[in-house]
């Protein structure tokens, strides 16, 4: 067994990472021979998107052979992307900034996306290639969706990582929620707590 876990807060203190590592430390028990592999999007190298990367995109979509320039771009997307193919847990460690989420993991997934990467696609429509793997996602935020922030209207957070799980393949799809870590101490860790009981639980089970 596999886990990715893709950290998407800058702070190592955060409520998403906190979370996200009680998930982690009761799946490595549960799973001794297990592997973890943390993609931090804050220290790993992601290639701007231009220039021979995206020379190399349209290339591949006409049908065109790619240039050593480009050819070496594409590597660095399609290595990032195999350690998504080599995980059967992806693990999202994920603040809510602006009511979605931070944009470099916005850049991380609009890196790896690609067809014949993550995907392919024909006349009956998008084939993702990462079926059979799990997605968990552990959602923070400073505020609580609710009547005042109605989740329909608001949230952009899980509904984008579900959605790119889903463009991928993955259809197991779970998510724990952290809200009102800016409501003051007490309900800050009253919250982390809550979800970091549910993620062991989530964990004991996968």
């Amino acid at each position: 067994m596999h886990l990715l876990h893709v950290i998407g807060s800058p702070r190592k203190r955060s409520a998403s990472h906190q979370v996200a590592n009680a998930f982690v430390e009761t799946w490595k028990t549960k799973h001794a021979d297990a592997s973890v592999d943390e993609l931090d999007v804050w220290s790993v190298d992601l290639p701007a998107f231009d220039g021979p990367v995206i020379d190399a995109k349209y290339a591949g979509l006409e049908g065109r052979p790619l240039d050593a320039e480009q050819a070496a771009a594409w590597q660095t997307v399609r290595a990032l992307a195999d350690r998504f193919r080599q995980a059967d847990v992806i693990l999202f460690s994920v603040p809510m900034w602006n009511f979605g989420i931070p944009y470099r993991l916005k850049h991380l997934i609009d890196v790896i996306s690609q067809k014949d990467v993550l995907f392919t696609f024909d006349e009956n429509g998008l084939n993702g290639t990462l079926g059979g793997r799990k997605v968990v996602t552990i959602a923070a935020r400073g505020v609580q969706l609710g009547p005042d922030f109605p989740p329909d209207s608001y949230d952009f957070q899980t509904t984008y990582m579900a959605m790119w799980a889903r463009m991928v393949g993955i259809t197991d799809i779970q998510t724990i929620s952290v809200e009102k870590t800016l409501f003051g101490p007490e309900a800050d860790t009253e919250s982390r707590e809550a979800a970091s009981a549910q993620a062991r639980e989530l964990a004991s089970t996968m």
